[in-house]
């Protein structure tokens, strides 16, 4: 543990690249993408993209056109795409860089063909179609005015049509086979306009749907960083990060008390209590309060009480005292408690987990290219 720091983030970027090459073994004959979006899923996206890059990945995905930029100084031979869509006022940046949107509505597709026109070449472009997801994409009107009018798509550059996937880690859901019957209507319907174009629908679970989800372009973002892909079986991903806290002391409550703010927790007298050096200001999340564990060494510790901005208090009364003393370290992401099981404690998901890790956490990287 760094002594000026409080918490330590370890990313294995090793594990990152074998779990691009397990989504690849599950999809023979499609590309796999790497969805590297908000600082690559909160671990730093300038480890995690080169880390895939030796791994054979060649498309990225971003959300912004400013997390794009530093992607393609780091990596100038990448496909870069950038969900959120073409905005006029950054049009400099997708010339410049070399970027490709994924075009949401009918407003980008017109100002994308009229930014389009003035290149020296046509850029490429991804269309996106909604099948049910009802966020972003075009709708079934937007879609009957363009098979319609197929010159709106003149010019416009696009080579893959995509939709995204709602409910993609419930395999049995009916959601996902309304959606690949929505999506395939959709192409049916522009692709005499567009000629032949390629598909993308899979998101991290929707790797595991099997071939008829898979298309052309596969997007997993989650299923990189660790997080299961298929909630109700075995996690098929390696486990990338473990986090620790610095145990700051120790102390023995000597009679029925609370611990931390607002006395929402009692102990019985004679119970040991460690206060670790973490807090939501780090990430952790404060819906863990008396329901988040660590271990030391193995050894189980509840959280008790309220998680504070940059305090955690965990019951080490069985915890042996060599184990559990002040500057020990203790696990509250790691081989005993993974990112799903926290997020589940937590009442959310491994995403909000894995976003919402703080900055002043210290980071190590292990693994990853020469």
């Amino acid at each position: 543990m760094p002594a000026d720091a409080g918490a330590l983030l370890t990313v294995d970027l090793d594990a990152i690249a074998a779990n691009y090459r397990r989504l690849c073994e599950e999809a023979p004959g499609a590309e796999v993408a790497s969805v590297v979006k908000a600082d690559g899923y909160g671990l730093g996206a300038d480890r995690v993209a080169p880390a895939l890059w030796a791994a054979g990945c060649r498309t990225f995905i971003v959300a912004i056109p400013a997390e794009a930029v530093p992607l393609r100084a780091m990596l100038p031979e990448a496909r870069i795409a950038v969900l959120n869509g073409f905005d006029v006022a950054a049009a400099p940046l997708f010339a410049r860089h070399r970027l490709e949107p994924v075009l949401n509505d009918l407003a980008q597709l017109d100002a994308w063909r009229a930014f389009n026109a003035a290149q020296p070449a046509p850029l490429p472009a991804i269309l996106h179609v909604d099948s049910g997801m009802n966020r972003l994409g075009l709708g079934d009107r937007d879609v009957a005015a363009l098979a319609d009018a197929p010159d709106r798509l003149a010019g416009a550059g696009i080579g893959t049509l995509m939709s995204h996937l709602a409910c993609s880690e419930e395999p049995d859901h009916p959601a996902n086979a309304q959606q690949r019957a929505a999506f395939a209507a959709a192409r049916a319907r522009l692709e005499p306009a567009l000629g032949p174009v390629a598909t993308s629908l899979a998101n991290s679970s929707g790797v595991f749907l099997g071939p008829d989800f898979h298309g052309d372009l596969l997007r997993p973002g989650a299923a990189l960083y660790g997080i299961n892909p298929r909630p109700a079986h075995v996690n098929p991903m390696h486990q990338v990060i473990q986090l620790y806290g610095k145990i700051l002391q120790v102390r023995v409550v000597d009679r029925d008390m609370t611990v931390g703010y607002g006395a929402a927790h009692r102990v019985a007298g004679g119970r040991r209590l460690a206060t670790v050096a973490i807090g939501y200001a780090d990430g952790y999340r404060r819906a863990l309060g008396s329901r988040g564990v660590a271990f030391l060494r193995g050894h189980r510790a509840p959280v008790v009480g309220r998680i504070s901005m940059d305090l955690t208090t965990i019951d080490i009364s069985r915890v042996p005292a060599d184990v559990a003393r002040p500057g020990a370290a203790a696990e509250l992401i790691g081989p005993h408690v993974d990112v799903d099981a926290v997020a589940a404690a937590a009442g959310t998901i491994g995403y909000e987990i894995l976003t919402g890790l703080g900055q002043r956490v210290a980071r190590r990287y292990v693994g990853g290219p020469a």
